[in-house]
């Protein structure tokens, strides 16, 4: 009788155990989950210091930017953009999300150009002085050859010499090129210099073709792509080689700057589009002369302390510039999109935009130009928990859901731990009650 009145109290305790604790468990789980779900919410982002004057963050009020009056020209209609993605628009800062104006607090005004788009840096350090839409999609014309550069200058040998092929030629009649000849045997640095200096279409052509392997054009093009990716330069999209116009061709200032500080980090790049004038040589199998040919740019023959840069223009991208200068060991880049040529052409409205940069404090900044590969690095690893805790970012509630629960193996250890006690009881009064029989009989 007494075994049994011991084994049912712990089967009763048992069972009030069981439904009660798992209650407390989802108490405290919720508990936990509105801890954290409170320690996750992200409090309000303060205003960056370094944000333009006097908004143009991603939740500020649009500050229109200073812009010349240009004359009326016709002009193809612009090619539609794709959509844009939040994410792309914040590289290099929140502050940069704006299709207006971002300089920093107390700055002089920058000056007026016709550019829809344009950003000023520093080369060196990678911070952004200022700009205006930095992340706006715009197509980049001939400019895009420094992708091209920036992907397949170190692949090539400069001394490589390869033949020109009819498909070599196959760009825009009238567009920018240097005169090479089908069947003519140049050096790939006579390419680099007439893609540079003249913005040869078919010299692009011929080197993304070297640089593709074996899918020629298109694999050259397929690696601009991906080196435009490494380097942070998210919503750039190559689709010719030579920036010539087509559909889904796009780039921004900032991601230009991307590309043109990866060309001037390369000392071979800097001592190209520094180059007054070059001969392209004469090809005597098909009785044809030299001549020579003389770099465009001429920020490198008027601007004291020109680093070089390129030019660039179609009906669809309008004129487009990227430019870098040096001035009392500080060196600053510009890059505009979609410029028309008066009152000002496009190099000269990236001087203007250079001579405001070099006015202001070095300490000043609305950003920065991120690092090539910085945006593939891996996330931190995740601390490890203990075990049963529900992962960072998940809820108490579906560590509940998974398996039996704290609270559970709590009433179970209970209800184990009062039967293991009845039984030992039991035990104990069958032995006494037998040495009192043994003693009496």
């Amino acid at each position: 009788m007494r075994v049994r009145a011991l084994t049912v109290t712990a089967a009763v305790v048992a069972i009030v155990a069981i439904p009660a604790t798992p209650g407390a468990a989802r108490v405290t789980a919720g508990a936990t989950a509105g801890a954290r779900s409170t320690s996750a919410t992200p409090a309000a982002a303060p205003t960056p210091a370094s944000g333009p004057t006097p908004g143009g963050g991603p939740t500020s009020a649009r500050v229109p930017c200073p812009k010349a009056v240009a004359p009326k020209v016709t002009r193809s209609p612009r090619p539609t953009p794709p959509p844009s993605v939040p994410e792309h628009r914040v590289v290099g800062g929140d502050a940069l999300a704006t299709p207006g104006l971002v300089v920093p607090p107390g700055v002089p005004t920058p000056p007026k150009v016709t550019a829809t788009s344009w950003l000023v840096a520093d080369l060196d350090t990678g911070e952004v002085l200022g700009g205006c839409g930095p992340h706006e999609f715009a197509t980049p014309a001939s400019v895009q050859k420094l992708l091209l550069a920036a992907t397949m200058l170190a692949r090539l040998d400069p001394d490589q010499v390869i033949t020109v092929t009819k498909e070599d030629l196959n760009i825009a009649p009238g567009s920018s090129a240097v005169g090479l000849l089908v069947g003519g045997r140049y050096r790939v640095e006579t390419l680099w210099l007439g893609l540079l200096l003249q913005s040869g279409n078919e010299a692009a052509n011929a080197l993304a073709r070297l640089g593709g392997g074996p899918d020629g054009v298109a694999g050259g093009v397929r690696e601009m792509n991906e080196q435009a990716r490494r380097l942070g330069a998210l919503q750039t999209r190559a689709i010719t080689p030579s920036g010539l116009d087509a559909p889904g061709q796009f780039t921004s200032a900032y991601d230009l700057a991307l590309i043109a500080r990866a060309c001037f980090a390369d000392p071979t790049f800097r001592r190209y589009v520094l180059t007054e004038r070059t001969k392209v040589p004469a090809q005597k199998t098909l009785r044809a002369k030299g001549f020579e040919i003389q770099n465009g740019n001429q920020l490198i023959y008027r601007y004291p302390g020109a680093l070089g840069g390129k030019t660039g223009f179609t009906d669809y991208a309008r004129h487009t510039y990227v430019g870098a200068a040096e001035r009392d060991g500080r060196r600053l880049l510009v890059t505009l999109l979609g410029a028309e040529p008066r009152p000002m052409r496009g190099w000269e409205q990236g001087a203007a935009l250079l001579d405001w940069g070099f006015t202001l404090p070095r300490e000043v900044s609305v950003g920065r130009l991120v690092e090539p590969g910085e945006l593939d690095a891996p996330p931190s690893p995740a601390v490890s928990e203990p075990p049963g805790v529900p992962p960072a970012g998940g809820t108490a509630s579906a560590a509940l859901d998974d398996g039996p629960g704290a609270g559970m193996l709590v009433a179970l250890a209970v209800g184990v731990t009062a039967i293991v006690v009845a039984v030992v009881a039991a035990r104990r009064a069958r032995a006494t009650e037998a040495g009192t029989d043994r003693n009496t009989g």
